[in-house]
Parts: C-alpha cells; structure tokens; sequence
C-alpha cells in the first residue's frame, strides 16, 4: 500500500465510510468542481449558496458554465437556512450547497430533506469542518457530496489539499471517471509545498506571525509560493491554468501525522470556543447561543468589531494572532462581485457581518494572552 492509499484508508476509518468513497486532490475547490461536474451541473444549471463564502465556492460552478444563487446568511449562526434557500429554487436549480462555517453546521437534515423534495443534489461543505459532528455524525455524511480542505488554518493541515467524500452511490464511476483527468503535481509544487509546512511549523511564532502572513499573501499571488488561491481566482472568472490537480505523496505524508493528531486539536478547539463564547456573553457582545454549541467544532472564533482595521493594528502591536475570514461575502474579493453573479444589496445581513467580523485562534495552547488583550480592548468589540 503507497502513502496515498494509507492516508485514503486513515481518513475512510476516522469518518467511519469505505475508503473507495474519498478521493484527494490538490485543493478543495478541485473537490467542488469535481462533484458539481459529475452531476452533470452545466451552462443553464443553477447552484445554490450562501452569500457569505470564499470566492472559489462560486468559481467552480461559473467554471462549469452554471450560475451561483446566493442565499443570505443569518446574523446568530453566519450559516443559511431551509425557508431561505426554498425561496430560491426555480426549476433551473440542480444542486444546494449546504456551508459549514468556522466549525458550525446549521439545518442540515432539513435542507437534504428539502432538496430530495425538489430532486435536487446536495453538496456539504467541510473545508471548515473535517472532524466536527453535527447531530452525533461526522460532518459531511448527510448530504449527497462533501469537501474538505487541509489548507493553511483548517481542521488539520497539509498546507494545501483537498477531500471529496461520495456519500451517493449513483455518483461513484462518474466521479472516478473525472479523477483519472486530473494532472499530477509538478515536482516544483511538491518541493515547495514541503518546504512551506517545515517553514511554518518551525518559523511561524506570536512574534512573526503577522509579518509572515503579509509575506506569504504576497508571494502567493505572484505565483512565487504554494498559495490559497491563483491571482486568476480572484480577479475573475476563467478558469486558471493548474487548477485540476491531483493530491501528492507530500499531503499524504503530513495528513497521516495530522489525523493523529485530530481527537486532541478538536478537543482543544472545543475547549477554547466554549471559554471565549463565555467571555462575549458575560461581556454583552456577539456570542453563539447555547443551541448550536452541541454541533460546533470551533475551528475559529468569530468576533464582530466596530473598526476591523483600527482592531487588527491593535492586535499587530499586541502580538495576538487574528484571522480575517471573511471580509466580504465572496472572501476575499472586495470589489466587482457582479461578475460572480452577486449584487451586495440583495444580502444585507452577509455584508454587514463581512464588514464587522474578525476571528479568533481557537488552537492556542493558552487563551490568558487573548482573553488580557480582549479585555483591555472590549470596548471596539460589538
């Protein structure tokens, strides 16, 4: 058995399904696309999806000739609903995007149970939730398709990486079919791609950690660096060079370490999300209700400020580490959404909360630096 097979098999046993319904590839977006191209979504098709995602979500299907319909999203949760996306179904739509959101999953088996009504597909997705459950199952199980992401900053890391889990059988040899098109990675990718997790495993500190970001973000979109996205991604909408890739030996390597690892990271997630959701209640600021605590995995802690710039300098002085997903309903393109099909004034509640929120690190060893920074600065917290 090659590394890839063992990390196939690692991954089947940790959700619990058969092996020979993952498939790898080189980032999640390929995982999306591949889904959405082997149920036949093309030129006429609509997909739905929330109104508050990354830009690679609708990219995929746009790439495919389809149209996205966004769906907004709901200020105590960051996540859609069933009544919300039912409003949107018209008799061109093949497929609802169910979004998990910084570890939460919402109204999932009533969306499934909505889309079969309307014999619609439904595709979950994970890239922010590998490990977290949702009504006691692992997310992702639900729904016809799921994604996952291993990129930087998600459930678990191999610096770039994507899962796809086939959940519907009928989709199985269309799937395969579509993976045996993919080109493989270049050596150069591999090299540095390798290079990038050593270096942030070793290199990236509290101390650094700003500097860096700045650094790889701008390295990332001269094409000099492994990064999240292609700069074709994010400043239109043609499909880039390179996009269709399979997965490599490297994001085996380290997703075989990391999946060892994932009970713990889970556990740390949870533990931390629950102390800073208790900080913001006994503070009056934005917090998650008790009713969905029981299906959150944390991977961040969304927090909503007055001025996020005047925020993240604070934070930049303080050393505090701090994420900035999503400053935008299509994260992270600011400007021109239109030729993504989106028009801000249809989405009220995803640009106000894209223009407020920030998130906390939910995989600190210690929050008492966090919650002293916090506290010195709640009053720009809302």
């Amino acid at each position: 058995m090659n590394i890839c097979d063992k990390y196939k098999t690692e991954l089947s046993a940790f959700l619990n399904v058969k092996k020979d319904a993952i498939s790898l590839y080189w980032k999640g977006r390929v995982a999306l696309y591949t889904a959405l191209k082997s149920m036949g979504i093309s030129k006429g098709d609509e997909v739905i999806i929330p109104a508050f995602t990354c830009v690679v979500v609708p990219n995929a299907i746009i790439y495919l000739g389809a149209t996205p319909i966004y769906v907004d999203i709901e200020e105590q949760n960051l996540c859609t609903t069933k009544n919300l996306i039912e409003k949107k179904i018209t008799h061109k739509t093949k497929c609802i995007v169910i979004q998990n959101m910084l570890g939460l999953s919402n109204e999932v088996d009533e969306i499934v149970l909505l889309a079969k009504k309307h014999g619609l597909y439904t595709i979950e997705d994970c890239t922010h939730g590998f490990g977290g459950k949702y009504n006691g199952l692992y997310n992702g199980l639900k729904s016809d398709c799921s994604f996952y992401s291993s990129q930087w900053n998600k459930p678990f890391s191999t610096g770039v990486g994507g899962i796809l889990l086939v959940n519907n059988q009928n989709l199985k040899s269309q799937i395969e079919l579509n993976n045996k098109n993919l080109s493989k990675p270049s050596n150069k990718s591999k090299l540095t791609l390798h290079l990038l997790i050593l270096f942030r495993k070793y290199i990236l500190k509290d101390w650094s950690y700003w500097f860096l970001l700045k650094l790889y973000r701008k390295l990332s979109m001269l094409g000099l660096v492994v990064g999240s996205s292609q700069k074709e991604e994010i400043t239109g909408i043609t499909i880039p060079n390179n996009y269709l890739i399979s997965s490599s030996y490297v994001q085996a390597k380290f997703g075989l370490k990391e999946l060892k690892q994932m009970h713990n990271k889970l556990s740390i997630r949870r533990e931390n999300g629950l102390i800073y959701n208790e900080w913001m209640k006994k503070n009056n600021k934005y917090f998650i209700d008790e009713k969905y605590l029981d299906n959150h995995s944390f991977l961040k802690y969304p927090i909503l400020v007055k001025d996020r710039d005047v925020f993240l300098t604070l934070a930049v002085k303080a050393k505090i580490q701090m994420g900035d997903w999503f400053i935008s309903p299509l994260h992270p393109v600011k400007d021109n959404l239109s030729q993504w099909h989106l028009e801000k004034k249809n989405y009220p509640c995803a640009v106000k909360i894209s223009q407020h929120i920030l998130n906390l690190p939910s995989d600190v060893k210690n929050v008492n630096a966090i919650l002293k920074f916090l506290n010195k600065n709640k009053a720009q917290i809302l």
